[in-house]
């Protein structure tokens, strides 16, 4: 990555933060892949349980929006992981 690059990358922030880890408990779901591969349950909770400690840990540390972002992106990770592992044999 050349310097130019790094520098135009978006800053990180806890948003940014929550946004990738739900999305790569998604990707172990099978969401958003285009391959036909089996999900990989042991990775979406892995997510799912990085999610849950980043809540615990940042209590009163968060803004509304970032408390509102969390809880919804939990409770949408917890829901897909519950459905597609209950149409898994």
């Amino acid at each position: 990555m050349t310097q130019n690059e790094f520098e135009s990358l978006p800053r990180i922030d806890l948003t940014t933060f929550f946004l990738s880890i739900s999305s790569a408990a998604f990707m172990g779901l099978g969401v958003g892949r285009s391959d036909a591969g089996a999900p990989d349950f042991l990775l979406a909770k892995q997510n799912i349980d990085l999610l849950e400690l980043l809540a615990e840990k940042t209590v009163g540390n968060r803004t509304p929006d970032e408390n509102q972002l969390l809880e919804k992106l939990l409770y949408e990770t917890r829901m897909k992981y519950v459905e597609v592992r209950g149409k898994s044999p």
